[in-house]
């Protein structure tokens, strides 16, 4: 895995359950692995996109996008919103761009951001992270500073691995949902909601709490 990618999200760590110490430069070659039609059984990715219940103009942020499993879909149920799919691998960011061209995406914009720095350009109504989280560095800091890119009454959502899941990154890599909400409570965070159906992952949704 390269090194930018190990310390923040990105896109294959992001998207890949079996590859947490590869590298990632080629991304038509991790299509295949990432957009594998055989997670969708266990990624219910529609499932958690309704679940989400956003607005038809929502503007998001995929943290992590990788080749654009989220990013894509969102892209496609939000045709009047705007979709940011955000890594830190150049191959990714440039392949994202392939793809929104390729179809017909004008609402999907790709993102080179930093390890310590999502580089939002806009404000927004979802931040997602999918298979994202573990990889954070310096989380604290970081989802403090993430907080300012949410509009008012932004919401924040992980999904990652649980402990017991068959898949995933090792399981010393791995953090547990418990750790994930006391860790974004001491950044300013507040557990909005908890949702249990997928099969191998947890799926929880933050929300700032109000500055006094």
């Amino acid at each position: 895995m390269a090194a930018a990618v190990a310390a923040l999200m990105g896109g294959a760590a992001a998207q890949s359950p079996h590859s947490h110490q590869h590298s990632f430069g080629d991304a038509e070659k991790w299509a295949h692995v990432f957009d594998d039609p055989e997670r969708d059984a266990w990624q219910k990715p529609h499932a958690v996109i309704e679940t989400l219940a956003l607005k038809p103009d929502a503007v998001v942020a995929d943290l992590g996008a990788g080749t654009g499993y989220f990013a894509a879909r969102l892209a496609n149920v939000l045709p009047k919103g705007t979709v940011y799919a955000v890594d830190v691998e150049p191959e990714m960011v440039k392949y994202l761009a392939e793809r929104a061209k390729r179809e017909g995406l004008k609402n999907l914009s790709p993102v080179a951001a930093r390890p310590d720095d999502a580089r939002l350009p806009a404000k927004v109504d979802l931040i997602l992270l999918v298979d994202v989280y573990h990889h954070i560095e310096n989380r604290e800091r970081y989802f403090r500073k993430l907080a300012a890119s949410l509009k008012p009454g932004g919401r924040l959502a992980v999904i990652d691995f649980r402990l017991d899941s068959p898949e995933g990154p090792p399981k010393e890599a791995r953090i547990a949902p418990e750790k994930v909400k006391a860790e974004l409570a001491g950044a300013g965070y507040a557990l909005a909601a908890e949702h249990g159906f997928l099969p191998r992952q947890y799926f929880l949704l933050f929300q700032p709490r109000p500055t006094r």
